[in-house]
């Protein structure tokens, strides 16, 4: 079974499955597309693992357009792939619609609760994360003044900018956070030129550590960053590899390890909502060979001890989406 690379049309979907007498898992990727080199990626090579380790083939689809959401989901479910995986809270009302047609398909969606009986929900508690990079970034600002980037303005992303905000705080209460969005619909995630304007602008306030949290938008971030001659902070996969020497570290999203589990459980997937913490691995940051020398042992040993209080319930990360407000930032 090939992998397919694009929408393709019920007829022929329904053509290449003919036969098939197990079902193989699929996945549907959000706007970007899968070689994003950030969220979307890291639910491929999720799935790109599972089919390594086991031998096994999965579908893939990549949309070109938001109208492509519920055809592209009717199409893998008629297919009898199962489970159906998909990327991006986007898919949250499409998937409620969907899933009553196909009871005995189960459905796995990242980032968004869908409350139906064969549909599990992963969602990833991002503002633990993000604060453990904030803390990086006050520890290793110069200036005092440091900024994020988000890409479509959501309480999800702005959960991630209050988490780091919290962090940057929690190292320097004397420091500056500059945030901004890279705009308000979906284009927002893939807007590299959009991203580098933004980097900039948050520079020229006197920004030297900037946090991206915006899909492929922040690959715009982290090439203007190196640029510019300061410091990047990547999102969701380790894109410590991107700019060596000018990423301070990655905010790690484990999405692949979301997929993995998802199309390992197979047809057997557990209904329900499954929340990834730091404190069950689903969300940290990245040292690696390429950061190495921009993380001071003193650096790395005060977010680790702040992880462990995380970890443990001493310290509790102010969640923006349980009530929309910050207390470290004003968005």
């Amino acid at each position: 079974m090939t992998l397919m690379k694009h929408l393709m049309g019920a007829s022929a979907l329904v053509a290449l499955t003919a036969g098939v007498a197990v079902a193989e898992p699929a996945i549907i990727f959000d706007l970007g597309g899968k070689f994003d080199k950030s969220f979307n990626e890291a639910a491929f090579n999720g799935a790109t693992r599972w089919a390594t380790e086991t031998g096994g083939t999965f579908k893939e689809l990549e949309m070109q357009s938001e109208a492509q959401r519920e055809q592209a989901l009717r199409q893998l479910a008629e297919s009898g792939a199962n489970p159906v995986v998909m990327t991006g809270f986007a898919f949250g009302d499409v998937l409620n619609t969907v899933a009553p047609d196909f009871p005995d398909t189960k459905f796995a969606i990242i980032d968004m609760v869908v409350d139906q009986p064969n549909v599990k929900s992963v969602v990833f508690t991002e503002h633990e994360g993000s604060y453990l990079v904030g803390m990086m970034a006050g520890l290793a600002s110069k200036t005092g003044t440091v900024g994020f980037i988000g890409g479509m303005d959501i309480p999800l992303i702005r959960r991630f900018g209050c988490g780091y905000a919290q962090g940057v705080m929690a190292a320097n209460p004397n420091a500056t956070v500059v945030l901004n969005m890279t705009g308000t619909t979906p284009a927002a995630w893939n807007d590299p030129v959009k991203g580098a304007e933004l980097t900039k602008a948050q520079k020229a306030q006197g920004a030297d550590v900037i946090f991206a949290a915006a899909g492929g938008t922040g690959v715009g971030v982290l090439q203007t960053a190196a640029d510019e001659g300061i410091l990047s902070i990547g999102v969701d996969s380790n894109q410590n590899y991107l700019h060596p020497g000018s990423v301070l570290t990655s905010m790690l999203k484990r999405v692949d390890n979301a997929v993995y589990a998802a199309f390992t459980e197979g047809e057997n997937l557990t209904p329900g909502v499954n929340v990834l913490s730091l404190a069950n691995d689903g969300v940290g940051y990245a040292m690696d060979e390429n950061n190495a020398a921009l993380v001071t042992p003193e650096m790395q040993a005060a977010v680790d001890a702040a992880a462990a209080k995380i970890k443990s319930g001493e310290l509790v990360v102010h969640d923006y989406m349980s009530d929309n407000t910050c207390p470290a930032a004003t968005f």
